[in-house]
């Protein structure tokens, strides 16, 4: 039965069809069904008469991006808090957006809850868009009757995360940036520049110095062997990329050696600690039950290391004990985040204090970026210039040499 239920919705297509209702007047839509008999069926149920059913060709389209929910967030909850109609809103955000993935994805949610589910049940369906903690925050807009609110405390939740997420990326571009700019500029200069100057010198019929003996030998293995170079390169980074994929064990051991480097781990751990309180105090406002909340805790987190925190938080604090000393149990929590929530928890106020720490953290991450950009500028031209001119030295020291001799 199961089988035969996923066949048939891997059957569906998605159907343009225009129509008239029970007055008379002219209307349209988009549906999705396993056929047009199956549409027409239930439009007619619906005191639609068909007039004109048209197969949608399969759009092509980006894929569909955090960036993409976040804006599609903030437009739902702004259309609900301005009285336009669940159904209308989805119909006004779908057609009106740039990505046909993005307009198919709110279709067929729109379908759904058409023939009767419910948003959260809509959303769950999707999971790869919209994640636990997404669907309990809708289900608990939806269940008190305040869905526009919630609509706008996730947009906004999204937003402060998505914005997180871009300075940390913008943090780890900067030191990639390096490397790769120092490898490639050494890897031109190995294979193409020094070759020349190697037939300039074997003219010469004299000793050369050390460094530029060593820069040679290290330009004929990169002639000799650039392919088992980059070969290895490229080859090394894929394989550690899918085993990072696919081995827990390996995500743990990288998020820990993140949080121990110098500087960068500094600002991730910033980041992960904001994103975990910011979530926990949007789930917590939201009315979601603090054990509960902790599920989704530990994976918006972003960081394996906090995520198994998060799990011994949730176990003590299910069998009583308070949320600061649990966190204190964990030794992953600095003392001031703790304070503060400890000052939640005896005023009542958690997903308030909560929502602070986040902003302090958020904060430290700006600047922390910022100075770390500042700094990286000088760094970058005094790395490749010490490595572009003790190579260019090298080069030039036979020279250099004869000069001398001849004068």
């Amino acid at each position: 039965m199961g089988v035969q239920t996923k066949a048939a919705a891997a059957k569906e297509m998605t159907f343009v069809w225009e129509g008239k209702d029970r007055s008379g007047k002219a209307i349209k839509g988009e549906m999705r069904a396993a056929g047009e008999a199956i549409l027409k069926n239930h439009l007619r149920r619906q005191g639609i008469n068909v007039v004109r059913i048209k197969k949608q060709r399969n759009k092509g389209g980006r894929r569909i991006t955090d960036q993409d929910i976040t804006m599609f967030t903030r437009q739902l909850a702004t259309m609900l808090k301005s009285g336009v109609p669940l159904l209308t809103s989805f119909d006004i955000v779908a057609k009106g957006h740039s990505n046909p993935s993005v307009t198919k994805l709110l279709m067929e949610i729109k379908n759904d809850i058409e023939t009767g589910s419910s948003l959260t049940q809509a959303f769950r369906k999707h999971p790869a868009h919209f994640d636990t903690l997404y669907c309990n925050l809708i289900q608990a807009g939806e269940q008190a009757g305040i869905l526009d609110s919630l609509l706008a405390r996730l947009a906004t939740y999204k937003e402060k995360i998505l914005g997180v997420k871009k300075k940390i990326k913008s943090a780890m571009f900067y030191p990639t940036a390096v490397i790769v700019a120092a490898f490639v500029i050494t890897a031109v200069i190995m294979i193409f520049v020094i070759p020349a100057f190697k037939d300039l010198f074997s003219s010469f019929g004299a000793d050369l110095p050390g460094p530029t003996l060593m820069v040679i030998a290290l330009s004929d293995m990169f002639v000799s062997y650039w392919w088992l170079i980059f070969g290895s390169i490229f080859g090394g980074f894929w394989l550690f990329m899918k085993t990072w994929r696919r081995s827990v064990a390996m995500q743990v051991f990288m998020d820990r050696l993140i949080l121990k480097l110098p500087v960068l781990g500094e600002i991730v751990k910033n980041a992960t600690i904001a994103r975990w309180s910011r979530t926990l105090s949007t789930m917590f406002a939201a009315g979601v039950p603090l054990v509960d909340s902790l599920d989704s805790v530990g994976g918006a987190a972003g960081n394996h290391l906090y995520k198994i925190a998060t799990a011994k938080i949730q176990a003590e604090v299910s069998t009583g004990t308070s949320l600061t000393l649990a966190m204190q149990n964990t030794n992953v929590f600095p003392n001031m985040v703790m304070q503060m929530v400890s000052i939640g928890e005896e005023s009542g106020a958690l997903d308030a204090m909560l929502g602070k720490v986040a902003d302090y953290y958020e904060e430290e991450v700006d600047n922390a970026v910022e100075a770390l950009s500042s700094l990286m500028e000088p760094i970058i031209m005094v790395v490749l210039g010490t490595l572009i001119g003790g190579l260019v030295i090298a080069m030039y020291l036979p020279i250099f040499k004869m000069g001398e001799a001849v004068g």
